[in-house]
């Protein structure tokens, strides 16, 4: 005769509230900030009474378990990562969307079997895993098998379940830079090295891609991570450094590119970018000086082969799409 009652709260879809002590907080109606533990959840949690938070794929699990048994539910996955894990799979690949998967599965079998693989024969760069604080897991890592200890080892972590695939078109730098800012916003505020530290990497980030770094930085960048993350109150601050920590250990180069030769590799940071005619290319039609908004480009059609002004440009862009020879690069 057993029986209970679910109440459903929609919260305001503040991401720090995925740290079970500001979840709490949220539920019983005050702002979601996170508080130091202990006390722990399950002896002191909603309205004082022992609460058991977890998410709700978890819960979901609790049926089949009970109408399976638990030996049937050990039988799947790894050791120590037992049953199975839903991904959010997006970015550069064919196959988007919802898939479960065997704990233990490699990510070489998610993105080329399930995921179908990169569009347009580009070559795969990096996996992030875990939502927008987890790491950066190069192509070197593609035959790890999935499971908790695996992801956290390589600087990333299984979190939400999200996996964005980047393809040789995107910027490292960018990327740490696009995920850093999303923290940073969601930064509850309430302890200084999240509310500060992840600003002033932000700022940092966007030093180095506006061409404006020096090589301190890159040290200064690695010691604020690692400060930041073992000195947060809760789980956004010690993940938050995530990005940047595993793209600086797998793909400093790019880093030192943007610091030392001021160029972006994959051409995706604009304060580095310039647009260049390729001179045997170009066949003097004068299409790309038509087609730029701010008439940078000088030659005279017919005789001359055209030319960018740097000084000038304002690197949009519309010159390189115009050009019916690709006779404009990027460089």
């Amino acid at each position: 005769d057993f029986n209970f009652d679910l109440e459903i709260r929609l919260g305001a879809g503040a991401f720090v509230c995925g740290e079970e002590t500001a979840l709490i907080n949220s539920i019983e109606g005050k702002r979601g900030m996170p508080r130091p533990r202990p006390p722990f959840p399950a002896h002191k949690g909603i309205w004082d009474k022992p609460t058991l938070l977890n998410n709700v794929e978890t819960y979901a699990n609790i049926p089949q378990i009970i109408l399976n048994g638990a030996d049937w539910f050990a039988g799947i996955g790894t050791e120590k990562s037992r049953g199975t894990k839903v991904f959010a799979l997006g970015g550069k690949i064919n196959n988007t969307g919802l898939l479960e998967i065997p704990m233990g599965t490699t990510l070489r079998e998610v993105i080329y079997e399930v995921g179908g693989g990169i569009p347009n024969g580009k070559a795969f760069k990096a996996v992030q895993t875990g939502g927008p604080s987890g790491g950066c897991i190069p192509a070197a890592h593609l035959d790890t098998p999935i499971d908790y200890d695996n992801l956290i080892e390589l600087g990333s972590m299984m979190g939400s379940g999200g996996m964005i695939v980047m393809d040789e078109d995107n910027c490292m730098v960018d990327i740490a830079r696009f995920f850093l800012d999303f923290t940073v916003d969601e930064s509850c505020g309430k302890c200084t090295p999240c509310r500060e530290g992840t600003k002033r990497m932000l700022e940092i980030l966007e030093k180095i891609a506006d061409g404006k770094g020096q090589p301190a930085d890159l040290d200064k960048l690695e010691s604020l991570a690692k400060t930041i993350k073992s000195a947060s109150l809760c789980g956004l601050g010690q993940t938050a450094p995530n990005p940047v920590l595993s793209t600086l250990h797998y793909f400093r180069h790019e880093y030192e590119a943007h610091v030392n030769d001021k160029k972006c590799p994959a051409g995706v940071c604009q304060a580095l970018l310039q647009y260049l005619v390729i001179p045997e290319l170009c066949k003097k039609c004068g299409i790309c000086a038509n087609k730029c908004p701010v008439n940078c480009i000088d030659g005279v059609k017919g005789k001359e082969v055209y030319v960018i002004r740097q000084e000038d440009c304002i690197k949009c862009g519309a010159c390189m799409e115009a050009c019916p020879f690709k006779a404009i690069k990027k460089g």
